[in-house]
């Protein structure tokens, strides 16, 4: 890290958690800009990656379950108001923070960028299956027509989501760990 950062730190104590904060909900800001936006290589038939779902991804893959479901709450409930509530993506990204905290608690990855791919892969599926649910459980369109849709849905935005994650994981998790450096000081 920057000399002059940690001697900023250093000085004023209290601006340590109000920078790791400050980045943590950019972050979120520009993952929520970036969500509706589909600009060449970031799409598959007109279907873009989960950023919303990688960022939980990232967040919850060394926290607990609670600060892994809180997370995917909140996000879930700020997709929930650009978009339609009805299917409410806080269903599937609370699921998703809390079961990547629980992979880690277990112990059954090893945090590099093709595991958290392969972790954003699997729950990128789930997100959408859990939709899928919701979208069977209103109605109004036949059930052949939710499932053969929702594959498509499901393995493109499994696939872009996975690569696009490391875009998110790397700088974040760099950023996660170096406050905990300095915290540990």
């Amino acid at each position: 890290m920057n000399m002059a950062l940690e001697d900023l730190f250093d000085r004023h104590p209290i601006s340590r958690p109000l920078v790791n904060w400050g980045v943590t909900v950019i972050s979120v800001l520009l993952c929520l800009l970036v969500l509706p936006m589909r600009l060449p290589g970031m799409e598959l038939a007109g279907i873009g990656p989960n950023w919303l779902l990688i960022w939980v991804v990232a967040w919850s893959i060394k926290r607990t379950m609670f600060q892994g479901a809180l997370a995917g709450l909140i996000l879930g409930l700020l997709q929930d108001g650009m978009t339609s509530p009805s299917p409410t993506h806080a269903l599937s990204l609370t699921l998703i923070g809390v079961l990547t905290a629980r992979l880690q608690k277990q112990r059954y990855i090893e945090e590099d960028f093709i595991s958290v791919a392969l972790i954003v892969f699997g729950m990128a599926v789930l997100a959408e299956t859990v939709t899928a649910i919701q979208f069977s459980l209103q109605g109004g369109r036949s059930l052949m027509e939710i499932w053969t849709y929702h594959q498509f849905v499901a393995l493109s935005s499994a696939i872009l989501s996975s690569l696009w994650a490391p875009v998110v994981y790397f700088p974040l998790n760099r950023w996660w760990e170096r406050m905990g450096l300095i915290e540990q000081v």
